[in-house]
């Protein structure tokens, strides 16, 4: 596989490990959201504020409005959080 591939693999593989722990297999729940950010995006959560916010993040990402946190809406978080830092890192 390509390098681009592997990390869409991954991706999909990290959404999959926490995803339906405690509710629906293709959904993560406010709390599967919770432990994914915890463990995913460290240094988004630094400090107190980022855990502050975690509640505010998992319900804007929720488009639906249906409490959990689907695929294509993770892919949006994952896509824009890349877009950060790229536009960081080229500074």
């Amino acid at each position: 596989m390509s390098e681009l591939e592997t990390a869409m693999v991954l991706i999909m593989d990290v959404f999959d490990k926490y995803a339906g722990a405690e509710g629906k297999k293709g959904t993560l729940t406010k709390t599967e959201m919770k432990k994914l950010l915890e463990n995913e995006f460290p240094m988004l959560l630094q400090g107190g504020k980022g855990k502050d916010n975690c509640d505010k993040l998992i319900n804007d990402l929720d488009e639906n409005g249906d409490s959990e946190v689907d695929f294509q809406e993770f892919v949006i978080l994952v896509t824009t959080l890349t877009c950060l830092v790229h536009e960081k890192c080229q500074k």
